[in-house]
């Protein structure tokens, strides 16, 4: 009797136990670029030059690339494709060849949604002649090829997966010229949606458990796009907008990975080097994640985003 024949005997609580348990899919996602605010409150020019990366925030990524590898996983990184601009790549060329995922964040870190020249990104509005009379989807649909074509040739390989600059409420549900767009470029999957979430930071079992259910990933009718929703609460979120310490932080991110795992689901953290490699330079955060993965066994695991896509 093969194994079909023999389950489809059984009664559907037996077939339910014979089956594997799916694992938590666990990822770690950095987008390499520069933010506002960071390092000191008042720096507001990294809106200008979003992928002119310091050399604090390229060690601190490649510390956390180094870290998660010694312990088993990988991470996601996101490049601004601006940074390949930059004399010496050999930090982003070591990620890639230790097997690090890199994807597509843009080449000038642009608003995607923008349908006015003024809202593509900061430093067109500036300089508007550098779009040399380019309509916004035409601009914007350059400088995601641009990107790629600049990564094939700093670092010898295509991206790794698409994601969008800035995160949106309901990812690109409403747009599906955007979709298409992306799927023009070669991209079956996405990274856009970021739900929205109270800044709360004294009980993040009261605010987080919505959010994170509509963070799991899901596929576009329009056009058959994996999205891959950013899940709650990004550094960004956490260290700008609200303000928080640390250890609250951790407290989320802690909630989070519990109830990723015991749900069997899928948690995209979304942090920038810029921004988490100031309010965390021990890599705490990081540290955390490999050992709540490695406690939880084989209910959990570290993953890249196309690996969570080839399971939607």
């Amino acid at each position: 009797m093969t194994r079909r024949s023999f389950l489809s005997v059984l009664p559907a609580s037996a077939v339910a136990l014979a089956q594997p348990a799916r694992k938590a899919r666990i990822a770690i996602t950095y987008d390499l670029e520069m933010s506002r605010n960071f390092p000191t409150w008042e720096a507001t020019h990294w809106d200008y030059e979003k992928g002119n990366l310091d050399s604090d925030s390229k060690r601190y990524a490649l510390d956390a690339a180094r870290l998660v590898r010694d312990r088993g996983g990988r991470i996601h990184f996101f490049a601004v494709g601006r940074v390949f601009e930059q004399q010496d790549v050999s930090w982003l060329e070591e990620i890639a060849k230790t097997g690090h995922a890199v994807g597509n964040h843009t080449y000038d870190h642009v608003n995607v949604l923008a349908r006015k020249l003024d809202d593509v990104q900061f430093r067109f509005k500036r300089a508007p002649w550098l779009l040399r009379g380019a309509t916004p989807a035409e601009a914007i649909a350059d400088n995601i090829k641009l990107c790629t074509n600049a990564m094939k040739s700093r670092l010898g390989i295509a991206p790794n997966g698409f994601r969008t600059p800035g995160g949106f409420a309901g990812g690109l549900n409403d747009r599906a010229d955007v979709q298409r767009l992306l799927a023009a470029q070669g991209f079956n999957w996405i990274s856009s949606k970021y739900p929205r979430h109270p800044i709360d930071i004294t009980a993040p079992a009261r605010y987080l458990p919505e959010p994170l259910k509509a963070a799991q990933p899901y596929k576009y009718p329009e056009t058959g796009l994996t999205e891959i929703p950013m899940s709650p609460v990004s550094d960004i979120n956490a260290f700008r907008n609200g303000r928080w310490p640390l250890p609250k932080f951790l407290d989320a991110i802690r909630y989070a990975l519990d109830w990723t795992i015991e749900n069997r689901a899928v948690f995209d953290l979304l942090v920038h080097p810029s921004c988490i490699g100031v309010m965390d330079p021990r890599l705490e955060t990081m540290k955390l994640i490999c050992s709540r993965v490695e406690a939880a066994k084989n209910q959990a695991e570290l993953t890249t985003l196309d690996q969570v896509a080839a399971s939607v």
